[in-house]
């Protein structure tokens, strides 16, 4: 009998003890290892609350303003900490608040589970108070959900559900609970899922495909590494460096992949999309052999599919075979999880150093530098401009800070700006692109690394949806540094309409509230910046705080995120100004 099956007969002959459905959700998670929830009672899920209340000193719940905030403060915990992060709510808008947070996780790939109440069995399509279909609701985006309505099905899929979101790719799972599930006992035996049956979380890898991918990028005259988030989930980053410095090629990062690698590794060069660098998205189109390493191909990488890489052999290596040939066809498809893989890719790579190819990057940077990064750096006009702020929190950090980004002008200036020595370091809403993300995820980054300075970098619009996440900061004293860079503008979509729709600024206008007394109106020291000479000294200032500290930065009202690929344009067709 292996050591497999000793242990499974082990748990099949241990102790069972007669509990509430209640209660054994309680002890399902603390055998997972949690300690840290995030949610918002109601009706539905109040025997698990009432449960809850008796394990405070084993299992921290943080009550969030919003169940959308508990969402994102349990994916801000997962992406720092590699866990499973937990939020749970209650039956009806309890539940459908999730979603948005849910849908996010999904396409993010964050493990998450989040649990919901739901009305008694007997009640299940009746419309009865507050009862939805979450379970409907939510299985376009979900990694796996499942209603639970006998109290007996509690752990046997508790235990499943932390299998599925963890393991392969990452992704958020849902459990739904019928009210008298949760009040109803059970002999509560709890066995931790080692599989799922049909279910292959990472493929075996395939040495002859790595065989194939190692002749090619041998023969390589042109190589070129474009990386995401799948070296990160994999832990793959030692082997990332070591293959770029090994063969000599230049690697440029996705929006998510940023952090894998050292923003100043000199073969690092930047990052590929509508809002990138330069050279890595020009030169996409003049390598010839193309490796993506944990990255999906989405069209904001991409742009026109028609004219992408057309000229380069592609090599993808990806954990998820769906992913395989969906958007660009591979001309070697190396399956698994990206350590293992490139594991056995390094020894097979000769040493390379690729001096010409690397050199046309540097020349495409120097072109970016003189017409975009200086100019935005060391602006010689009266406003502030938003990669100056980013670049103060660089130089207090010392590069070390997670940063985590709202979505609009300030995400593309912080993914673009800011400077990262340790993976782990930027969090943000990469494919579905939520607004109202970063002050919860800040709040879940910092509970997961406490050790660590986290900067929630926000844009008007988005930080007043999420606003009274505030309240948690203040409850708990989280010390989270919010920094605001206020416009006065929707700022990406009045971009848009500047450059498409001749100026026609409808709807993005925004009248704001003095930001500055929302925050001391939650006892969080505040400071507001408006003069250039003011800047350094306030960011100083806030990074040496020990407490909770929101800064609100006023910035130019028009300026605008280049260089910019304008949708559906070639990669080629790169807009510097």
């Amino acid at each position: 009998m292996n050591t497999e099956t000793l242990k499974k007969e082990e748990n099949k002959t241990a102790k069972a003890i007669r509990i509430s459905g209640a209660e054994a959700i309680i002890h399902c998670l603390l055998a997972e290892g949690v300690d840290l929830i995030y949610g918002y009672p109601g009706g539905a899920i109040m025997p698990v609350y009432d449960e809850l209340y008796k394990f405070q000193d084993r299992l921290t719940h943080i009550l969030t303003r919003h169940e959308q905030g508990a969402t994102h403060a349990a994916q801000g915990y997962a992406r720092v900490t590699g866990k499973v992060g937990v939020a749970m709510a209650t039956s009806g808008p309890g539940a459908t608040n999730l979603v948005t947070g849910i849908a996010d996780a999904q396409i993010d790939s964050t493990p998450m589970v989040c649990i919901t109440g739901q009305v008694p069995r007997h009640l299940l399509g009746s419309d009865a108070f507050q009862e939805t279909d979450i379970v409907g609701i939510s299985t376009p985006v979900t990694k796996w959900n499942y209603q639970i309505t006998k109290a007996s099905e509690i752990p046997e899929i508790m235990a499943k559900a932390f299998y599925i979101a963890r393991s392969g790719r990452p992704g958020p799972v849902l459990v739904d609970i019928t009210k008298n599930a949760q009040f109803d006992e059970l002999d509560f035996v709890y066995e931790k899922c080692t599989g799922v049956r049909s279910y292959k979380p990472v493929p075996e890898p395939d040495v002859k495909a790595i065989e194939a991918a190692a002749e090619l990028i041998n023969n390589a005259k042109r190589p070129y590494i474009v990386f995401g988030q799948g070296v990160i989930l994999g832990q793959a980053e030692a082997e990332l460096k070591a293959l770029v410095e090994k063969a000599g090629i230049p690697a440029a990062w996705t929006i998510l992949g940023l952090s894998a690698m050292d923003t100043d590794h000199p073969l690092n060069v930047g990052m590929v999309g509508m809002h990138g660098n330069y050279g890595p998205n020009v030169l996409t189109n003049e390598c010839d052999v193309l490796i993506a390493i944990g990255m999906r191909f989405d069209d904001r990488v991409t742009g026109n599919l028609d004219t992408y890489a057309k000229q380069a052999k592609v090599i993808h290596f990806e954990i998820d075979p769906a992913e395989i040939n969906k958007n660009v066809k591979a001309d070697i498809a190396v399956l698994g999880n990206s350590k293992e893989t490139l594991e056995l890719l390094l020894p097979l790579i000769n040493k390379n150093e690729h001096k010409e190819w690397r050199a046309e990057f540097d020349k495409k940077y120097k072109v970016e530098y003189e017409t975009v990064i200086k100019n935005s750096l060391q602006p010689s006009k009266e406003g502030l401009t938003m990669p100056e702020v980013i670049e103060q929190i660089n130089i207090a950090s010392g590069h070390r800070a997670v940063i985590v980004s709202d979505v609009g002008q300030h995400q593309m200036m912080a993914c673009r700006y800011a400077k990262f020595k340790q993976s782990k370091s930027n969090i943000t809403s990469g494919g579905l692109g939520t607004m109202g993300f970063a002050l919860p995820a800040a709040i879940g980054a910092k509970m997961g690394a406490m050790e660590r300075e986290v900067v929630a970098i926000i844009g008007d619009g988005g930080y007043q949806m999420t606003i009274q996440e505030l309240g948690v900061i203040f409850q708990h004293n989280i010390p989270v540094k919010i920094v605001v860079l206020n416009n006065d503008f929707l700022g990406m979509v009045r971009q848009w309409q500047e450059l498409f729709f001749e100026r026609r600024y409808a709807s993005t206008v925004m009248t704001n509230p003095d930001f500055v007394k929302i925050a001391e109106g939650y006892h969080i020291k505040s400071r507001r910046v408006v003069e250039r000479s003011d800047l350094a000294d306030a960011v100083n200032e806030m990074m040496a705080s020990k407490d909770p500290y929101f800064l609100e930065v006023r910035v130019e009202k028009e300026d605008n995120v280049f260089p910019m690929i304008p949708s559906g344009a070639s990669v080629s067709d790169i807009r510097l100004k």
